[in-house]
Formats: structure tokens, C-alpha cells, sequence
């Protein structure tokens, strides 16, 4: 089979990652010698590893975080802020015992920011997220509740 039709038919499967990698691995298959077993492992691997970060992209936007900010841009330095614990938190274990997170503090106390980057990287690691200021998400459901749609919000959420 001709390598464009290889190229192909992997888009018609819409294996992009492996599409995109192809010529690269085969490359190097070629040049090492590597067993058919090792080829189609690694194109495997680059598909994987292609779904993965769409899917990182795709719940990052889905999100809707306001801004990008990330855990080593916080300034800790003559703040109360626990940074163990916000490190702990990046980690994600409060989601694995079904905890909730409040933050709670006056402006420019850096709330959104770890939020933001809490939530960026749990993201990153697999889990979903979705970002609401305390009167954004109290409007929303008040305007859900007058509709007679409670609970839907919280459906979407879970």
C-alpha cells in the first residue's frame, strides 16, 4: 500500500495523531530496523498521546477559566495563603474523597488566580472543570429555578 493511501485511511478512521506521526516514526522504524510489532506500537502510542492533548484543549475551553494562570505564577511571598496546601490541592485528592473547595477572601487576595490554576491542573491531569464566579453561578440558578429546571445546572456539572 502507497503512503498515501495509508495517510488516508487513517484520516477517514480519523487517527490524526497517528497520521501526523507517520511519516516521522516510519522514518526511524526504517532507519532501526524496528519490528512491525514496535511500529504499529508506536503509532499507537502518538494516537494516544494526539486524543490526549485534544482532549486537554477541549476541557480547557469547555472550562471557561477567564484567564491562564498557573500555580508557580502566584506569588506567595507575604500572602496567609497555605502554599502547601494549594500544592495539595493541585494534586487533586479533595476530588477523589468528594470535597469541595471554597476560597474566601477580600479583592486581589489571589482567589481566581488559584482557582484558575488549581483548576488547570487538575485539567491537565484527566478531570473536568468548570469555572463560575459565586454571582454568575447564584444568577444562573435562580434563573434555572424561576424556569422550573432546577437541578440542571448541577447535572451538567456532575
Amino acid at each position: 500500500m502507497e503512503r498515501t493511501e495509508v495517510l488516508d485511511l487513517m484520516g477517514t478512521l480519523k487517527l490524526y495523531g497517528m497520521r501526523s506521526a507517520y511519516d516521522e516514526i516510519m522514518g526511524v522504524a526504517i532507519k532501526r530496523q524496528h519490528e512491525p510489532p514496535r511500529i504499529v506500537g508506536d503509532l499507537l502510542q502518538a494516537e494516544v498521546s494526539e486524543k490526549q492533548a485534544r482532549s486537554i484543549k477541549y476541557q480547557l475551553t469547555v472550562a471557561k477559566l477567564p484567564l491562564a494562570k498557573d500555580i508557580d505564577d502566584f506569588d506567595f511571598t507575604g500572602t496567609p495563603v497555605n502554599e502547601n496546601l494549594i500544592r495539595d490541592l493541585t494534586g487533586g485528592a479533595f476530588i477523589a474523597d468528594q470535597r469541595n473547595v471554597v476560597m474566601v477572601g477580600g479583592i486581589g487576595t489571589g482567589k481566581s488566580h488559584l482557582a484558575i490554576a488549581i483548576a488547570r491542573a487538575r485539567i491537565r491531569n484527566g478531570a473536568r472543570g468548570r469555572f463560575f464566579n459565586v454571582v454568575d453561578l447564584v444568577n444562573s440558578l435562580e434563573i434555572e429555578s424561576r424556569a422550573g429546571r432546577q437541578g440542571r445546572i448541577a447535572d451538567h456539572l456532575t
